[in-house]
Order: C-alpha cells, then structure tokens, then sequence
C-alpha cells in the first residue's frame, strides 16, 4: 500500500493524458469532503463541505477546505458535483461561489433545493445542473454518470468519472439498507455493470469500515420512535440533524399516531424540512406541525418538538435547552431523544447536554440505551460487496480518519487488489492516475480555513493557541513605562491579571526582579522595545512558572517616552 510521506514535495506538471486528484478535505477526518479532478488543463469538484470545530477551536464557528490549490485556476473549473445535501458535502459551497459565482453546481432535485435555500443567506444565485441516478452529462473533459445510493438523507448520489486516463467511482457516503423508508435501493446493479466495463479507480466511503456485517435497516428504527412518543407522559423534544428527513418523518408519524402537535425548532431544521416538505420528501398530515411560538400553550402530553443539536454544538437549540438559555424550559417527566449517531470528538459535548437535560428531571434517550439510530454508512460487510461487484484496478479509501481509511485499504486487499494498487492518501496528497496505474505524485497545502462570525480565513493556528492559552490560563500584562533614549525605568511597573488564577498581591514579589532585569538591560544599553519585552516576558514567565507551575500569556505593554 503507497501513503504519503511528510517529505512530499510539489507535484510535477500533469502528464499528458493522465488524471490527477487531490482531495482538499475528507481524509483523515470526518467532513470537509472536496475532491478535485484534474484532465487535460480542466478541474472538476465532488463535494465542498464543511468540518465543525472542536473544543481545542474556540471561537470558530465553522473549518472549510483551503481553496488555495484552485484559486488561480477558479475559470478552469467545470463544475461542482454535489454527491448529497449533508453540511460536510455542501457547507463550503456558498465560500467557493464568492470566489467565482458562476461555477455550475450539479446534484439532485433535493441537494440543489437545500443549497439554494442555504445560498439565498449568503445573496447568490447559484447555477445550477439538476442530475438524476442512471443518466450521464458531460462537463468539459469529464463525462459524468450518476447512481442511486441509499444514505440518512434522499437523493444521495454516486458518481462515475469518464475520461481517456479511465473510469473513477465515486461513491460517495452510502449505505446498503435492503428495506430503506424511502424505497430507493443503492443501485449495485449499476455497480456490477460498471466492474464489467472496468473501474480504474474506486473511492471509496470509509467512515463504518471497521464496523462488521451490515448496518441496521431504518426501519427498524420507527417502532422505538413510536413506543418513546407513546410512552412519555410529557413533551417529547426529539434531537436529530437538520438534514435528516428519514428520521424527522418517523417522528411525524409517530406524533399522528399519538395525537402530538410537532414544532420545529432551530433556523436549519426549519428551513430543510421546508425545503423536504415543499418537494414532496417529507410528508406532514395537515394541522400536525404549530408554529414554535405557539407550542407552549398545548398540553405537554400532546407536544413533540423536533430541533437542532444531537452534537452537543454550544449554539444549537438542545444545547441551550439544557444550558436554561432557550425559550423552551425542559421540566420534570419530559423525554428528550437524541436520534442520531454520535460524530467522533463529540463525546464529550453530548454528555455535557445529556447531564444538563437529566439536571431538569428529563429523561434521555440516546444510541447508548435504546436502538433510536441506525447509521447512514456502509458497514465492512457493504464495503466487501461494493469492492467485489466493482473489482477496481486501484483503490483509494475516501471520507475517514485515518483508521477508518487502513481498515478500508485491508478490505480492498482481501478481496485482490495488490497491496501497491492501494493508495492511502490524506488531505493536499496529489494522486495521478497514468496508464492504469494510480500513485502518489506529490503534495500541495490543504490546512484548515477558520470561519470566526464574519472572518474567513483571518483565524490562523497561533491565534488558536493564545485563545486556547487565554482560556486554559489567563494572562498577565505587565505595563512598562521606558526613556527611549537610555532603555531606563521611567516609573514603576505595573502587573495586572485575569483568569490566572494569582492573588494580585503576590506579584509584589516579582516587580523588584522585573526592575533589576531592565536595570541590567539599560546598562548595556539596549534601548529596542522588542528587546525589552522579550526581557519583561521572560522574567514573569520564569517566575509564574517556578511559583504556580502555570503558563499564562504574558502581555508586556511598553509606554515609550
């Protein structure tokens, strides 16, 4: 198996007739998917979605791939082939299209409705290429045909790229749900007859690949729905993606078989289940759904509420329900369900919730006590299948961290393909695909690009590590008043602090070091600023460290005179 070595170094000019792919995101991690694919001078893109910060990124609000690697070479670009319409595929779409407006976006009825509907926040009109499973368009070089495949939300799509360097698959995320509530199978029919024809390349999704057998069909799903509304004696507040229609209809249905009222709750969900509603993918018996504003007056028994934040994101609806900083009061006897699966690097966020939550006296339910989620990924036994239907030339893992990708790579082996046919790439890793044969060519930049409120791309690494400084230890400004000419103490200095933790009063035993330390600095007549805050930070650092074992920032502030 080819991976990437921290040495790799810029890729060499594409040669004639080859294929070239750099994932830009989605390797190594859970979201963020974009694709580029290079042939013959022209680009086309699969997916550009976004990765929700961490606890150790405060202050972002959302990761989007580095568009750096395509920026000067924005009019090259045939189109964007949206896979389906989950955030990690498509919330990076509306920062592309500011780059370049005009970029054709291609996808399914329900993908180009929800970023459209996404779109109109950010003021621009996208172009847009309505495709459906089991039809080929061509874009510039790049004949594209698409698949139906089974995923947690409609009109999820597979891809096949056509072009003189061979055939590559894309699957996309998919699963193999044999009785899906929507009836639309993953066409392995499709995929068998494109292995006859011959896969060049099969990228593949990653995420369940340490999962074995087959995952749970969504079916199975709806009768514990229905025995959580029809067992609560309260409200039922039903947590879930706000993309997630499969799992909002179950609780629809469950809530007219019970007599519930449902409200939404939360601008996403709103908005996407309007978008599901008016395209006939969610079903709502007439008079069911009640405006959020008004669900306070009904009964608690006959209330469901349906709202954003089974990840525990701080902003999200849940979170501040559980936080008492939401206009919905969770009380005694009300169930909360959290209906999704848990995104790894969560854990610690959702516990934070379903504390909160069982604080006021609600009862939770959750993947951990009951069956309220199946996943929307194939497990390994799926990912088998598709790799022996296909029998790809070249493998390469798509969409995971970096375990999920080996685990998949040793799938791929087991069913044949050689080990030096198998190409474990990460994000920025350039791929050529050249007479057959699929390798790594290179590398190129592909960080994180920090979305902070109206910021893109100002947050960088270093203020990432002084937030998280200022958080975890405070700081410590140390106000310094200086003669320029001669580098002398022109008054006392002056320490003030937060967060760090110190009485003020202790510092009265490092203001005579700080004096002595810039007696000492002036005397061998240094008077450059730079010089004496490195002497100001080094002496208080030295001192916080040795007295509390703590590394607060340290701000000296120089008043020159």
């Amino acid at each position: 198996m080819s991976h990437p070595h921290p040495e790799l170094g810029p890729p060499p000019v594409l040669a004639e007739g080859a294929l070239r792919i750099v994932a830009l995101g989605g390797l190594g991690e859970i979201g963020r998917n974009m694709a580029v694919f290079e042939f013959d001078g022209r680009l086309l893109i699969v997916d550009c979605g976004v990765l929700f910060p961490e606890d150790e990124q405060p202050g972002v609000d959302l990761i989007l791939p580095d568009f750096d690697y395509i920026r000067g070479r924005l009019d090259d670009i045939e189109a964007v082939i949206l896979t389906h319409g989950h955030e990690d595929h498509i919330g990076a779409v509306p920062y592309l299209l500011r780059e370049r407006r005009d970029i054709p976006i291609a996808g399914s009825k329900l993908t180009l409705a929800l970023i459209e509907a996404k779109l109109t926040e950010h003021r621009i009109q996208p172009v847009k290429v309505e495709v459906v499973e089991e039809e080929r368009h061509r874009f510039g070089p790049f004949e594209c045909e698409f698949f139906a495949v089974n995923h947690s939300i409609p009109d999820a799509l597979a891809v096949a790229i056509r072009t003189p360097a061979g055939i590559v698959l894309h699957t996309g995320d998919f699963r193999m749900d044999q009785l899906p509530s929507d009836g639309r199978l993953t066409d392995l029919g499709g995929f068998a007859r494109l292995g006859r024809e011959g896969v060049d390349l099969l990228m593949s999704d990653s995420t369940n690949a340490e999962v074995p057998g087959f995952v749970t069909s969504e079916r199975e799903i709806g009768p514990v729905i229905d025995e959580v509304v029809r067992t609560s004696a309260k409200r039922v507040i039903v947590a879930s993606f706000a993309s997630h229609i499969h799992r909002v209809q179950q609780v629809i249905d469950a809530a007219e078989r019970h007599g519930r009222k449902v409200a939404l709750i939360g601008r996403s969900m709103v908005r996407n289940m309007g978008v599901a509603r008016d395209l006939g993918y969610l079903k709502v018996p007439p008079g069911l759904i009640v405006d959020s504003k008004e669900i306070e007056g009904w009964p608690p028994e006959e209330v469901v509420l349906i709202c954003t934040g089974s990840q525990g994101e701080p902003m999200a609806a849940l979170s501040r329900m559980a936080n008492r900083d939401h206009p919905i009061r969770v009380a005694e006897g009300d169930t909360v369900l959290l209906a999704s699966s848990l995104v790894p690097g969560n854990e610690t966020a959702v516990n934070r919730v379903i504390n909160g939550l069982t604080r006021w006296g609600a009862r939770v339910v959750h993947k951990g006590n009951a069956k309220v989620h199946v996943s929307g990924h194939a497990a390994a036994g799926e990912l088998l299948y598709v790799l022996n239907l296909t029998r790809p030339s070249n493998f390469m893992p798509v969409h995971g961290e970096w375990r999920h990708l080996r685990a998949h790579a040793k799938l791929a082996a087991l069913t044949g393909v050689p080990d030096d046919h198998i190409v474990i790439a990460e994000d920025g890793v350039v791929v050529d695909l050249i007479d057959g044969r699929a390798r790594i060519a290179g590398a190129v930049q592909a960080g994180y690009v920090y979305v902070d409120g109206s910021s893109v791309g100002d947050v960088t690494e270093f203020a990432l590590k002084d937030r998280r400084i200022l958080g975890e230890e405070g700081f410590i400004s140390v106000v310094i008043v200086v003669d320029t000419a001669t580098g002398d103490l022109a008054a006392a200095p002056e320490i003030h602090a937060r967060g760090s933790g110190i009485d003020p009063e202790r510092f009265e035993e490092i203001l005579p070091q700080v004096e002595k330390a810039l007696q000492d600095n002036a005397a061998d007549g240094v008077v450059d600023i730079q010089q004496i805050r490195r002497v100001v930070r080094r002496t208080v650092g030295r001192w916080v460290s040795d007295t509390y074992r703590r590394r607060p920032m340290i701000i000296p502030v120089i008043v020159e005179v």
